[in-house]
């Protein structure tokens, strides 16, 4: 069959076209093509080439750009077959190189998943092997591979079996297992598989990355909207260089493999700086790797974008309006107590005041804030850092967590002396928040008259503006879920599509509870009254549970009734 040859389209123009599609759809910043253009003159490399290399856009990016640039049709992840047949004098090699895919293939056609779509290069050598007529579509680089391995299984360049160490993590370990296992970790396949985990986690929205260790198998887990979900992860064999590249890139000793690490890692991925706080620890197949990704870019700090309204907002910004006492903000782990109060700073700091902060650890830069790090290891935790900073003249003070008495203390003076004090608790409610520092030794009377407020608050998932589908429900169940008779109810359900990665659910809101301190309430603590009295009495004073925020959430369409009770039910 005579093949007609495909010309190569003119690259300069066509890398510019691409870029300029990027630049379009905010997808990439003027000052990063600048330097990426400047690199790729410097190097005579492809611009399109350098711009995901230099992680300045994700390859979902590329593929989109690639596919409007040349009206070529994008191909979703979910749209490749589960098997197709390798075209006859078609080098298993040439298509993993490529890379390409064969997606159909008859007696006069062959159609490939491409990454570019403008090489005629490539249709022409296939063209040429196969002897058919060739079509292409855009794919993922990631997606392509996958399904090649389907496909055919893995070879040696995909399982990485050369990366397969036998490394214990015991006293037995030589001092040559440990430059084995730094070499390993510092070379260019493990070096893309942890971008490749990474890049996936900011694409997939992910607060946590776990890689996880096991007998015949290594995990990896993205939290997304604070559920977990597994993802295909590396090979087994390469479990240890993978892990000691994480431990590389936040510095911490690769050679100490049975005690706990903490580190951090600043890295630049899709074009966003972000702070990667990691954590390992050890278990009985190797290290687990924790990795709380930080993009100060993805969050706003705005009380109305966190999940507050209405009369809970106006009760909160008077609160934070008070010149000195205490605020608190309490709940479990995870349920964004750290970003209501840097919401709350971002508020207060003006230039009329001095803001200073003790955190363990930092999560997020504030211009203006004066935030301290602590370091138990060399003495320097809350306690200690507060009483020299209450000699630094500030007005406002924001205290990572009270932990101990002493820390609790030092609040208490320092909002009595004219401070206004942010801090967090770990209770269940806001009510148990005065017994806890009851318990804790503080005095009752400098409790009540130091504590302005107490906010408690959990995370529930936001349902997908995009899919979600709305549904009745039966008049006896509202009512037993504690609808009122005459509200206005919009119920939805999640679906899940394209935009929300067929969870159903797209970001995270608050729900949440504000005790503000009365004289009635003030007087009961001074008694020391309970968790139930005080509770029945900042409800009788208007505060609202954070049952009643999440069901008044839910009948708006905002989150499910299962999302309210998933993270109220104690």
């Amino acid at each position: 069959m005579t093949q007609h040859p495909v010309p190569d389209v003119e690259l300069d123009s066509s890398d510019e076209a691409v870029a300029a599609w990027l630049q379009a759809n905010g997808k990439l910043k003027d000052a990063d093509l600048e330097r990426a253009r400047r690199l790729a003159s410097a190097d005579s490399a492809a611009l399109t080439t350098l711009l995901p290399k230099l992680g300045l856009v994700t390859e979902a990016d590329m593929a989109s750009a690639f596919a409007a640039v040349t009206g070529t049709r994008l191909l979703a992840a979910e749209d490749y077959p589960d098997f197709c047949e390798m075209p006859e004098g078609v080098s298993v090699r040439f298509l993993r190189d490529a890379p390409a895919v064969p997606l159909e293939v008859d007696d006069q056609r062959l159609l490939v998943a491409v990454t570019d779509p403008r090489s005629g290069f490539l249709r022409n050598s296939l063209a040429m092997a196969s002897g058919r007529r060739v079509e292409v579509v855009v794919g993922l680089p990631g997606d392509i591979r996958r399904t090649l391995d389907h496909y055919l299984g893995d070879d040696e360049d995909t399982n990485q079996s050369g990366l397969g160490l036998s490394v214990d993590g015991e006293d037995g370990a030589t001092e040559e297992d440990i430059e084995h296992l730094r070499d390993m970790a510092s070379e260019a396949p493990v070096i893309r598989l942890v971008n490749l985990v990474l890049q996936r986690a900011v694409e997939s929205r992910a607060s946590d990355v776990h890689i996880e260790p096991f007998d015949n198998e290594l995990k990896v887990r993205y939290r997304i909207d604070g559920v977990l979900h597994e993802v295909e992860a590396p090979p087994a064999q390469s479990a240890a260089a993978v892990i000691s590249r994480v431990k590389i890139m936040a510095r911490l000793n690769i050679a100490e493999r049975r005690l706990p690490q903490d580190g951090r890692i600043k890295v630049r991925v899709a074009g966003r700086e972000l702070d990667l706080r990691v954590s390992t620890t050890p278990t009985l197949h190797g290290e687990s790797v924790v990795m709380r990704l930080l993009d100060k870019e993805s969050v706003t700090l705005e009380f109305e974008a966190l999940g507050f309204e209405g009369k809970a907002l106006e009760r909160l910004r008077s609160v934070l309006d008070l010149p000195h006492g205490i605020m608190l903000v309490t709940g479990p782990t995870g349920s964004g107590k750290s970003t209501t109060l840097y919401t709350a700073l971002q508020r207060l700091n003006t230039p009329e005041r001095k803001v200073i902060t003790v955190e363990d650890p930092v999560e997020y830069e504030l211009d203006g804030v004066n935030q301290i790090q602590v370091k138990p290891q060399i003495g320097l935790n809350f306690a200690s850092a507060l009483r020299s900073i209450v000699r630094q003249d500030p007005d406002i003070i924001m205290i990572g967590e009270m932990r101990d008495l002493e820390t609790a203390q030092i609040a208490v003076q320092s909002a009595l002396t004219g401070h206004l004090v942010l801090s967090t608790l770990h209770t269940n409610d806001a009510a148990g928040s005065v017994n806890r520092m009851l318990d804790m030794g503080v005095d009752d009377y400098l409790l009540a008259s130091t504590v302005n407020g107490i906010l408690a608050q959990r995370l529930v998932r936001r349902l997908c503006p995009h899919c979600a589908e709305p549904y009745t429900e039966s008049a006896a169940l509202l009512e037993q879920i504690g609808v009122p008779a005459d509200a206005a109810v919009d119920l939805r359900r999640p679906v899940g599509c394209e935009s929300c990665s067929h969870t159903g659910f797209r970001g995270r809101l608050a729900i949440n509870e504000l005790l503000v301190m009365s004289e009635r309430l003030r007087e009961a603590v001074v008694r020391h009254a309970s968790s139930q009295e005080v509770d029945r009495i900042a409800r009788e004073e208007g505060m609202v549970s954070m049952y009643e925020d999440g069901i008044s959430k839910a009948v708006r369409g905002l989150t499910t009734t299962d999302e309210v009770l998933r993270v109220t039910r104690e």
